[in-house]
């Protein structure tokens, strides 16, 4: 995929209406929340049509004297009889209205964003758990701030959505039903005239939707870019001024920049093109009320179809209805784009929260409590998914380790080796072929219980933003201070921890960063020793720390690998001189296996990468040579 591209486009939902079903799913658990909220949003519209009609009724009643003192709802008898008793009653009514209208207003916005708030909350922790359990092919090809903007930026859109338009929705189609209803029993021919605007207005919003909506799924896809790019740039920001590379690194955040304006401007001119026409409907339905309501006020009837007298109390009203009827239908386009913008981000959410996990679980995976740790591949092949279809990296790979066997895995980079280990771990499937541990297909136990027996300290280690303590006990439940310093006196960490300005408290940074890199191998190493694995992987564990420091762990090593079945990746060879075979793979095949005295003596591949080791290396071989200058 080129860069640029939405790698995210493969989870996209299909289906129309992903934020009323992810609705539907979430809103259960706050459903007399949405309830009340729904209430007071109905109340608190239907307050808006008392002030008019009151005022319709002084003006008619109490100014001009054109009709009797009457109000709907309440029995003639219990109205006052005098002008100043009647006038205070309107003021009484008036005053009673605002004061509910602004407290069921508080009552629904209260609601509708602790509504909005936990829905955002458990969408964002489902999203991030569906995504974890995604298989590590997943992240393969994609970027960090793609699936970052997926669990930000797209699930805050959706929460914004639902405080705000959402809500709005609401209030317009209680207020365009109350008032428009109010004017069609008061004066059904006058209150046609605001109403007519209504499909005129459906028409064009539905062109704005099928128009927006595709440029939306860009924008979404744009931002996904633009994250990822500054992302890595910061990440690697010591590489970026190592190779004065400022100036490149600007225009790739530029082009990335670029793409999301062009993308976001396109969709802004489509919007302010829509936004313009929708004011120009509704302020034609104003215009034409008071024209037509007017002329019937001063002159009568301006048509036959107009029957009747109009006072001028009731047209106050109208006009009163009409604006406020008409004001929230142009706000409408605007709740039209928030809805077609979120839309295009609840896809990508509930197509990854719909997705099945690359490696889940069956009903009937086998649980087991501990593993012992005979390990067996059985003809594995495994294939990775290029631009041009999957390409096999893993060609029919067959050994067995016992129980306790310590394991070596050599051979040029790229042979295959941390594939392997990863496939044992299921953090990939294998296409063919079987991994076996204690005589069970691993993909038949259950992937938590094969993980919990499996500790694997990679090459560069990757440490947690918090203490030392912290990383060192990751993963173990209920540890004390002194198992933590007795794993790190075995990893050959405790004495630079106890050199440490905070001791064990220290803070890491982020990535480990306030740490060297043989420092966070030792911290890491203490952390698998912690954990007491059935099985243990290392994966070049030793790669960056010195020699000094090596024997250190070797000697540690020696002690934790005797009571459990060990695989060791290793260049340096000198990590796996005693192991009890070693396997030598080449281009993704088991070349060489025996052990060390032994694959020394067929003068192979492990002879010669050990003759590289040792410094002996003018008379390597030829192709050797060639082979490792990339020839």
């Amino acid at each position: 995929m080129s860069e640029g591209g939405d790698t995210l486009a493969d989870i996209r939902a299909e289906d129309e209406y992903a934020i009323w079903k992810m609705a539907r799913r979430y809103g259960r658990e706050k459903w007399l929340v949405f309830t009340i909220g729904g209430i007071a949003t109905v109340l608190s519209r239907a307050m808006e049509l008392v002030p008019a009609y009151i005022l319709a009724v002084a003006i008619d009643s109490l100014f001009f004297d054109e009709r009797a003192f009457n109000l709907v709802g309440i029995p003639q008898a219990w109205l006052p009889t005098d002008v100043e008793t009647q006038l205070v009653l309107v003021l009484t009514l008036l005053s009673a209205a605002y004061f509910l209208e602004s407290f069921l207003s508080w009552v629904n916005d209260w609601c509708w964003n602790n509504f909005a708030q936990h829905f955002q909350h458990s969408v964002r922790v489902d999203t991030y758990d569906a995504m974890q359990h995604r298989g590590k092919a997943f992240f393969d090809d994609k970027q960090t701030g793609e699936i970052m903007s997926v669990l930000n930026s797209d699930v805050n859109q959706l929460e914004n959505f639902l405080t705000s338009s959402f809500n709005d929705m609401i209030r317009i189609i209680v207020r365009v039903c109350g008032m428009g209803g109010v004017m069609l029993i008061i004066n059904w021919r006058l209150g046609i005239i605001p109403t007519i605007v209504i499909p005129a207005l459906a028409v064009a919003s539905y062109l704005f939707v099928k128009l927006i909506h595709p440029k939306y799924q860009e924008v979404r896809s744009s931002v996904g870019a633009l994250n990822s790019r500054l992302e890595n740039n910061i990440a690697g920001l010591t590489v970026i001024k190592a190779y004065n590379r400022e100036v490149y690194e600007t225009g790739r955040v530029r082009d990335s920049s670029e793409r999301y304006f062009d993308a976001n401007w396109d969709a802004i001119r489509t919007r302010i093109l829509f936004f313009p026409a929708i004011r120009l409907i509704t302020k034609a339905g104003y215009v034409a009320t008071f024209l037509i309501g007017g002329w019937w006020v001063i002159s009568g009837p301006p048509h036959p179809f107009f029957q009747g007298t109009m006072t001028a109390g009731t047209l106050v009203m109208f006009l009163s209805y009409t604006d406020r009827f008409m004001y929230p239908m142009r706000n409408f386009g605007q709740i039209l784009n928030d809805y077609t913008y979120a839309e295009a981000a609840g896809e990508r959410i509930l197509g990854l929260l719909d997705s099945e996990p690359q490696i889940a679980p069956d009903e009937d995976s086998i649980r087991l409590e501990h593993l012992r740790g005979e390990v067996e591949y059985d003809d594995v092949r495994f294939s990775y998914e290029g631009e041009e279809g999957r390409e096999e990296v893993i060609h029919g790979v067959s050994f067995r380790a016992d129980v306790g066997d310590y394991v070596g895995l050599v051979g040029p980079t790229g042979a295959g080796k941390s594939t392997l280990m990863e496939l044992l771990m299921r953090m990939y499937e294998v296409d063919s072929g079987e991994i076996r541990v204690d005589g069970h297909d691993i993909r038949d136990i259950h992937p938590r219980d094969l993980r919990d027996s499996i500790s694997y300290v990679a090459q560069d280690p990757y440490l947690f933003y918090g203490t030392v303590k912290a990383n060192i006990a990751y993963g173990a439940d209920d540890v004390d201070d002194t198992e933590i310093r007795r794993a790190a006196e075995r990893a050959g960490a405790h004495e630079f921890i106890c050199d440490l300005p905070e001791g064990y408290e220290t803070m890491v940074g982020e990535r480990g960063v306030k740490l060297s890199g043989g420092q966070r191998q030792r911290v890491s190493i203490a952390r698998a020793i912690l954990e007491d694995p059935d099985i243990l992987i290392l994966d070049e564990a030793t790669s960056h720390v010195d020699n000094e420091t090596e024997a250190v762990i070797q000697q540690s090593l020696e002690e934790l690998v005797a009571n459990r079945t060990t695989f060791a990746i290793a260049h340096r060879l000198s990590t796996v001189r005693n192991a009890d075979t070693i396997l030598v793979l080449e281009e993704g095949k088991v070349v060489e296996r025996g052990t060390h005295d032994e694959l020394l003596g067929e003068n192979g591949l492990y002879a010669t990468l050990w003759s590289v080791q040792v410094g002996e290396v003018e008379d390597l071989p030829a192709e050797f040579v060639e082979r490792s200058r990339g020839g």
